[in-house]
C-alpha cells in the first residue's frame, strides 16, 4: 500500500484523543511531501541535524517533534522551531531547553522521559527522580519550557503481558502525578506519549494519548 492508504488506515483505527506522529526519520523529503498531502502534520525526528535539514526545506505548517535522545550541546539547533521534545530525561537537560528556549523568545513543550522497560539501553526518569523534579524550586523557575506529559518505550518482547503491564505503570504515574501537581505554569500534563508500530494498539487501551509509528506508514527504514 501507499504512504497515502497506510496514512488513511492507521487514522481510521486511531480514537479521536489520539495524536499520531509520523516517525520519518531516515526517510526522504518526497515520503514525507506524501505524508503531507495526505493530511499529516505532525512528524518525528530522531537526529536534530535530519531534522533541522528538513524544517528548513519543507512547508512551514509541519509541526516538528523531537523523538530521539537528546544531547545538551545539540538543544540550540532545534530551540527555534521544535513543537515538542519527547525524550528529556534529566533536569539538566530542561535546564538547556529552558535556557535555548529563552534565546529564542519561545515556549518550548516537553514530555518527561520515564524509564519503565526491562532492558538497559533505554534511557529515562525513575518515579522518584520524576517526582524529585516536579516539587523542585529550580524547576518552578524554569518559565521557557513548558511539561505537557510523560513519554515511556516498553521493553521490546513478544510478552504483551509484560508490555501491558509497563504501559500501565506509566498511565499510574502520569495520572498520580496530575493528581499531585495540577496545572502550573510550566506543567501541563495532557499527554502520554507511548505506543510504536508494534504496539500502539495495546498502547492506546493503557492509556496513550500519543502514538509514534514509523514503518507502518513509510515502510521498512533504510539503515
Amino acid at each position: 500500500m501507499s504512504i497515502t492508504e497506510n496514512l488513511k488506515h492507521i487514522k481510521n483505527t486511531l480514537p479521536t484523543h489520539v495524536t499520531l506522529v509520523a516517525v520519518s526519520k531516515t526517510k526522504p523529503n518526497e515520503d514525507i511531501v506524501e505524508a503531507y498531502e495526505a493530511g499529516q502534520r505532525i512528524f518525528g525526528e530522531n537526529k536534530i541535524q535530519e531534522m533541522t535539514d528538513k524544517y528548513e526545506a519543507l512547508p512551514k505548517d509541519i509541526e516538528w517533534h523531537m523523538i530521539g535522545h537528546v544531547q545538551r550541546n545539540k538543544v540550540k539547533y532545534m530551540a527555534p522551531y521544535v513543537s515538542l521534545i519527547h525524550g528529556v530525561d534529566s533536569f539538566r537537560l530542561l535546564e538547556e531547553i529552558d535556557k535555548q528556549a529563552k534565546r529564542n523568545n519561545r515556549v518550548i513543550s516537553c514530555l518527561l522521559q520515564m524509564f519503565i522497560a526491562e532492558e538497559e539501553t533505554k534511557f529515562g526518569l525513575d518515579q522518584t527522580e520524576l517526582m524529585e523534579i516536579l516539587a523542585s524550586e529550580e524547576f518552578k523557575a524554569l518559565k521557557n519550557i513548558k511539561v505537557v506529559g510523560l513519554m515511556g518505550m516498553a521493553t521490546f518482547t513478544d510478552n504483551q503481558l509484560q508490555v501491558k503491564k509497563e504501559f500501565t505503570q506509566l498511565n499510574d504515574i502520569f495520572a498520580m502525578c496530575k493528581k499531585q501537581f495540577g496545572i502550573q505554569d510550566n506543567l501541563d500534563l495532557n499527554t502520554v506519549s507511548m505506543g510504536m508500530s508494534n504496539d500502539y494498539s495495546l498502547a492506546i487501551e493503557c492509556g496513550s494519548t500519543m502514538v509514534r509509528i514509523g514503518s507502518n506508514i513509510f515502510g521498512n527504514r533504510n539503515y
